[in-house]
């Protein structure tokens, strides 16, 4: 078995390292602004992302899953750190959380990712990609300078972002977007249908030569167009140690005042809150990465949870920041041509290179190619085709797509997601609602038919269906095809079969395994052994 997946992982490195570098050039400064807008250390943020690609990949269920700070845990960190009073109150709190994660785990809590409508999850992967596509824009244009809530779901995305859009438009900076654009076309040729066809072409990533492009445009634009080049302020920051040792002391280990926390009653609170969000994110992700897969490949959710806690225990006790699995760095891989797990340790270990040891040489990368990449990535989560497949599905998968897209966009993650859960809820419940019961009409003759589960819910309908018999009508009630009848449904049935004779209807029933039986007038029928039961 072992030997069976490392000869699957050898196969695909040509795949899964191109990838992983993407995806390492996208979550760098993500990693570094998520933990500036939590209020925490910035290399608290790397260690979040390290843990995930060098740890958390291999623990995983899941091939593609990219793990790591995320920004739908920034306004819960942040509000942590104050309520707790430091920052080391939030690493015993990240190590509580993993713990709890890993009971989730056992207990099977994962089954929860599975009661997700497809057109929820597909309207979160569309608002998803809209929302990159907004935060976005004022990268590619040089206009904004900070990484933080790029991937958020938070409120200030639809009350200050679209304002940035605009602003945006008034702040260009003219190397900005010839990079970004250059980039972007660079990217949609490289999906083409032709140059997926050259061999040679498919082993160099889209996005690895957006980052080319636009780091060589840099170099030549600064010899010889300096306006047209783009300014430090839009470039990477990452920090640069002056020696290796640098690295190592960043790291926040345990020592005797963790203990002091565990006093504190707020620490279970927040403990309690990181844990469910992040779980929930993880599950979400984790679903709308298996709808992007390729391969449509199915990663086990208990497993996933179990990883997810393990990971947050070594980042808290690291002094990272919090983790989940993010479908924003995800996608990136599946865009950029990942296939196994491989991707996502690559990104981890680019990560912890270039922060001992690169860190100048990847200062030199423009924003601008990272928007170009999310801007890509963002269009094809939010294609327009998308919402015409919708559309043409009917109403009862369109609206709880659209309003998951509204929802996430106007609140948040998963309040967006709660929203589309109610109205795609109500969708199944009407469909089963009508499904469970049929009349048919042939003249005088009637056929109530009782098919699947028919539950209490199911009660008003039956009840309009027999008050809309006229007399005289000879009615047959088939609950062959039924594998449970509520009591209610029962009830109702006994009181239609004992006022029918009063309008001159005929009943006949027929029980679940086929044999017939004929009352009429007033006769009291038991319809099932299943019924008797009831």
């Amino acid at each position: 078995m072992v030997h069976k997946y490392t000869q699957y992982y050898f196969r695909h490195l040509k795949d899964d390292i191109p990838a992983g570098i993407v995806v390492f050039l996208v979550a760098l400064p993500l990693c570094l602004g998520i933990a500036l807008a939590s209020g925490a250390p910035l290399f608290s943020g790397l260690i979040g992302g390290l843990v995930g690609g060098l740890i958390v990949s291999w623990l995983s269920g899941s091939q593609l899953a990219i793990s790591g700070p995320a920004a739908g845990l920034t306004v819960i960190v942040f509000n942590a750190i104050d309520t707790l009073g430091s920052f080391q109150g939030l690493l015993v709190a990240c190590v509580l959380a993993g713990i709890m994660q890993l009971v989730l785990g056992f207990l099977r809590a994962g089954i929860i990712g599975s009661f997700f409508p497809s057109a929820v999850i597909e309207g979160m992967l569309a608002a998803i990609g809209l929302i990159l596509i907004i935060k976005q824009i004022p990268h590619a244009t040089g206009y904004h300078i900070s990484y933080e809530g790029d991937e958020s779901y938070m409120k200030e995305t639809a009350e200050s972002s679209f304002l940035e859009v605009f602003d945006a438009f008034g702040g260009i900076s003219p190397g900005s977007v010839v990079i970004s654009v250059v980039a972007i076309l660079l990217l949609a040729l490289w999906s083409t249908a032709w140059f997926k066809q050259q061999k040679w072409l498919k082993l160099i990533p889209g996005p690895l030569v957006a980052v080319v492009w636009g780091v060589s445009y840099n170099v030549v634009a600064r010899q010889f167009a300096p306006g047209w080049a783009v300014s430090n302020q839009h470039l990477v920051n990452l920090p640069v140690p002056e020696k290796a040792s640098d690295f190592f002391n960043n790291f926040v280990l345990p020592n005797s005042s963790y203990l002091n926390h565990l006093t504190n009653p707020h620490l279970y609170t927040v403990a309690v809150t990181i844990a469910i969000i992040a779980s929930l994110e993880t599950l979400l992700s984790l679903e709308a990465t298996d709808k992007l897969d390729p391969l449509r490949r199915l990663a086990p959710t208990n497993r996933e949870l179990k990883a997810q806690g393990v990971g947050n225990i070594i980042s808290g006790l690291l002094g990272g920041l919090p983790m989940t699995a993010v479908i924003v760095r995800s996608a990136a891989n599946i865009n950029a041509g990942g296939q196994s797990r491989i991707a996502c340790f690559t990104h981890g270990v680019f990560l912890l290179f270039s922060v001992m040891f690169f860190a100048q040489y990847l200062n030199t990368i423009p924003l601008a190619c990272l928007a170009a990449i999310l801007l890509h990535t963002g269009y094809k989560l939010a294609n327009p085709r998308l919402f015409m497949k919708f559309y043409h599905k009917g109403m009862s998968q369109f609206l709880p797509f659209v309003i998951t897209v509204i929802a996430i966009l106007v609140t948040d993650l998963l309040k967006g997601m709660a929203i589309g859960m109610v109205i795609g809820l109500f969708f199944v419940i009407k469909a089963n609602y009508h499904a469970a019961i049929t009349l048919t009409q042939d003249g005088s003759y009637y056929l109530l038919s009782l098919n699947k589960d028919v539950s209490f819910l199911n009660k008003a309908l039956l009840r309009k269906f027999i008050l809309s018999i006229p007399e005289q009508s000879t009615v047959t009630i088939d609950a062959s095809k039924a594998k449970f009848i509520d009591h209610d449904i029962l009830e109702t049935i006994e009181d239609f079969l004992a006022t029918a004779p009063d309008d001159d209807i005929t009943v006949e029933l027929i029980e679940l395994h086929g044999k017939e039986q004929i009352k009429k007038h007033n006769a009291m029928v038991i319809l099932n052994d299943r019924a008797e039961i009831n």
